[in-house]
């Protein structure tokens, strides 16, 4: 495993933070790279100022109070005149006459009179106009294959010859069909009017974007059958001194997917999903410009430094990493940036849009975030492969899981070591030094089956040295029951090796030759360790070191000479006593200590009375009280036949040492 690949819990060293924040400038820089080319896009356009719509009504603007009042050419009124329309000229003559005489100050006619019509009724919208009526035209662009051809149609030259003012009541209409912005006629109908009214209007740029006004109804409207007898349907002085505009407004607006007459979309509709009537479309634009509410668009530089300035936001807050934290953050930035677009609307009537500078901070945040996620994967799979071949699957598992439980570098801990040793097989590597191939395979026979017994009960494999196998429990990860975990495994670590043995013995006597007989020696041992990654900065392992790995070893070399198996140390046999029956054999002074080290085994077959008969043995032997003719040998090793062999090497040290 390698140590730059910490997970992000335990921090950063210099190299991963210095790469991480390479990383996350080169992100910063191809999001500004590449929102510069989507900008240029029309759909980004297009996008913005949908954020626009939602931005410029959020708070539900409605008209000033002494806005226009609308004269509704509605479903009551084509009910109530009864007539096919369009309607007699004459009739408009006398609305224009009961509005003047109800102290409007100006008229404006929403509707088309360009060609001519009965004589007289012609002639009597004529008389009835005057410089107080404002009366719509229109102009169109009609494009062929061949040329484009602009067509304007302006009310009868008698009209304007009484006075009337013309006013071109053409809209232009974004590429999604949506009405946002002033009109590019400096004779528009919607500036006439205020030309007309004598207020002090500003002379607005073509292509400023509108400050819509409320959905459809939201202006004062009255039908039109009323306002021909305003005197008995109207309260009193309800037009007086008022700008009125008259055309067609249908009180069921038609929905934004059956389109309608003289109805188009504004960015109310992403609200109401309604069409706004034309009528109401020209006094919205006529308080925009009386009173100054049209929305400039911020320029180039302005947006491109918002811009930078999130992107740069966007880099401090995954600077360090990302996590829970960084979606808080986001979300509340992400909002700001809403808020300050909003505040630019209302306070400033400018429009900065927060697509740039979200998308921009969108990017960079959740790419790094990407690349985290990524780094984390990758350092999980470095640490499965990595631990793979000392630890059980589960093991891994837990710990690609939650790589917090490892500690890279270096710790104190409390470990159990185990050392394993196939006694003889310099031996049996000699008669088969011709034979390479059938000792490689012999080792890995012996090999697999011992390591399988470590992973399975939970330990991790430090190293192979030959036919030995240094293995631990309790680190990487925590196992409050390492010492029991080790002693078991040492224990079918002999019975795999028994299964191997009568394997070969098998394969030998279908061979007709004499088998190789394996024999292993464990030492354990339990103490403070210092375990973590040993080596090089180019090349190291997952290794523990400390004086308690040093006697287990020492136990695993000793074992041969206590005829047992199973060496373990004091911590290891108190650990255990509870589960198994360990008895003392000697006590040994590890290099470093004064003070001699009991060491134990562990046997399957004793009495009660064996062990009392064996703890006297023991201090009898530390007494130097003993003898070899004392028939307390004998005694003990039929009654623990596993130790037959220890006693026997005892007294024999007695029988030399007498000599």
């Amino acid at each position: 495993m390698r140590a730059d690949h910490k997970p992000r819990q335990a921090g950063l060293d210099g190299g991963q933070a210095g790469s991480r924040r390479l990383r996350l400038l080169v992100l910063s820089l191809s999001v500004l790279v590449a929102i510069s080319l989507l900008s240029r896009l029309p759909a980004w356009s297009l996008l913005e100022l949908r954020s626009f719509d939602y931005l410029s009504t959020v708070d539900d603007p409605r008209p000033p109070r002494d806005g226009p009042i609308i004269v509704a050419i509605d479903e009551p009124s084509l009910a109530d005149i009864n007539a096919q329309w369009p309607w007699p000229r004459s009739l408009h003559a006398e609305l224009v006459s009961q509005l003047r005489a109800a102290g409007a100050r100006v008229i404006g006619l929403d509707i088309i009179m360009a060609e001519p019509s009965n004589p007289g009724n012609d002639a009597a919208i004529a008389k009835a106009v005057g410089p107080d009526v404002v009366l719509a035209g229109d102009e169109t662009l009609i494009e062929t294959p061949q040329a484009s051809q602009l067509i304007r149609a302006t009310p009868l030259p008698a009209l304007t010859d009484a006075g009337a003012v013309t006013g071109i009541a053409s809209i232009d209409l974004s590429g999604d069909g949506i009405f946002r912005r002033i009109p590019g006629y400096e004779d528009g109908f919607a500036a006439m009017l205020a030309k007309a009214s004598g207020a002090a209007a500003e002379i607005l740029p073509a292509g400023r974007l509108i400050q819509s006004l409320g959905p459809a109804r939201s202006y004062p409207t009255v039908s039109y059958y009323q306002a021909l007898d305003p005197q008995n349907l109207l309260p009193p002085g309800y037009f007086k001194d008022r700008v009125v505009l008259v055309g067609l407004s249908l009180q069921n607006a038609p929905e934004i997917d059956k389109g309608g007459v003289d109805a188009f979309a504004t960015p109310y509709t992403v609200h109401t999903g309604k069409l706004v009537p034309g009528v109401e479309i020209q006094a919205t634009i006529y308080d925009n410009i009386r009173y100054g509410l049209s929305i400039r668009e911020a320029h180039l530089p302005a947006v491109a430094a918002c811009i930078l300035i999130s992107v740069l936001l966007a880099a401090l807050t995954v600077w360090r990493s990302t996590g829970w934290l960084t979606i808080v953050t986001s979300a509340a930035a992400l909002l700001a940036f809403a808020a300050v677009s909003f505040a630019g609307i209302r306070l400033g009537h400018v429009f900065v849009s927060p697509l740039g500078p979200t998308v921009a901070y969108i990017s960079v945040v959740f790419g790094q975030a990407a690349f985290d996620f990524a780094e984390e994967r990758r350092n999980k799979r470095q640490i499965i492969r990595a631990f793979a071949q000392y630890i059980s699957p589960d093991l891994v598992k837990r710990l690609s899981n939650d790589p917090s439980q490892l500690k890279l570098g270096g710790e104190r801990r409390t470990l159990s070591v185990l050392f394993s040793d196939v006694r003889g097989f310099t031996t049996i590597a000699e008669t088969l030094k011709d034979d390479p191939e059938q000792l490689t395979g012999l080792i890995n026979r012996l090999l697999t089956p011992l390591s399988d017994v470590v992973m399975d009960h939970g330990g991790t494999i430090d190293k192979y040295m030959g036919d030995c196998i240094m293995a631990f429990w309790n680190a990487p990860l925590d196992d409050p029951d390492h010492a029991l975990h080790a002693v078991r495994a040492a224990l079918a670590m002999q019975a795999a090796i028994s299964r191997l043995n009568n394997q070969l013995e098998r394969e030998a006597a279908a061979l007709g030759r004499k088998p190789h007989v394996l024999k292993m020696g464990v030492g354990i041992n339990t103490g403070e360790c210092i375990v973590g990654n040993m080596g090089s900065n180019r090349r190291f392992d997952y290794s523990c070191l400390g004086d308690s790995v040093n006697l287990a070893s020492r136990l695993e070399g000793a074992s041969k000479n206590y005829g047992v198996a199973l060496l373990l140390g004091e911590d290891t046999a108190r650990l255990v006593a509870v589960n198994y029956t360990v008895i003392e054999l000697d006590r040994i002074i590890v290099k470093g200590r004064t003070v001699p080290s009991p060491i134990y085994t562990v046997v399957h077959k004793a009495d009660a009375e064996a062990l009392a008969a064996h703890e006297d043995f023991i201090e009898a032997k530390y007494a130097g009280t003993l003898a070899p003719s004392d028939p307390v040998f004998d005694g003990l090793a039929a009654d623990i036949p596993e130790l037959a062999v220890y006693y026997a090497i005892v007294r024999d040290g007695l029988t030399e040492g007498g000599e």
